[in-house]
């Protein structure tokens, strides 16, 4: 049986993870600030809108209209009214706003669902503990129940924290957003000025450890060989 998949817009990030973001299953992104998390998650959006698709998108960090016209250039206006933008102001509207958004999964029949970021919000909830944590895991659950129902990919991006004892980032949300998630690639910044690299984490049938490097343009990424 084949895996159905949709490109990600990026042709070294297709061939890292077997050929695009399989559908029925959640991809996430995690690193630092400024690694290329949301661009990446714009570049696939841009791609599967200028295919003729609908894509829906959570932004939880503030939708940067002046990068998605950098990487969707001359065709902004054409492919904007298929973009359905949700913008929760905090992580229990976080929580409604997944909810909300399957009216346009089933009117729409988007390519892929975004969410970007899973985590931010949900980190202003940490003296929460548990609770918070619990509240996570259904939200995550839920987006994984759309990527399946509507047979679609669905990608997250996740912010990190340091852990001092063992000088290292991990992504927030512990193993319940690690379990969840099928694919994970890690964004790092280079030694090199500019330069970023996307490692893969965690995938079914890939080599985990192997990636490649970009750099973060104007209009998108640009690989650096």
């Amino acid at each position: 049986m084949k895996t159905e998949r949709k490109t990600t817009g990026c042709p070294a990030l297709d061939t890292l993870i077997g050929g695009g973001f399989e559908n029925r299953t959640i991809t996430q992104f995690f690193g630092e600030p400024a690694t290329g998390k949301s661009t990446f998650c714009m570049i696939a959006a841009v791609a599967a809108l200028r295919a003729g698709q609908s894509v829906a998108y959570i932004d939880t960090e503030g939708f940067s209209i002046e990068r998605f016209r950098q990487i969707a250039g001359k065709d902004t206006e054409v492919v904007a009214d298929r973009l359905f933008l949700f913008e929760p102001v905090d992580f229990e509207h976080q929580g409604q706003v997944i909810a909300e958004c399957e009216k346009v999964l089933k009117a729409h029949k988007p390519a892929l669902l975004v969410m970007d970021s899973a985590t931010a919000l949900y980190r202003t909830d940490l003296d929460k503990g548990r609770d918070a944590l619990q509240v996570l895991t259904r939200q995550i659950l839920h987006l994984l129940g759309y990527a399946k129902r509507y047979d679609m990919p669905v990608i997250i991006t996740n912010q990190v924290y340091m852990d001092p004892a063992r000088n290292t980032c991990f992504g927030l949300g512990g193993y319940a957003l690690e379990h969840i998630s099928k694919v994970i690639i890690r964004l790092e910044k280079g030694e090199t000025p500019g330069q970023r690299r996307a490692r893969l984490v965690k995938h079914r049938s890939r080599p985990e450890g192997t990636g490649f490097e970009y750099a973060i343009t104007g209009d998108g990424i640009s690989t650096v060989l």
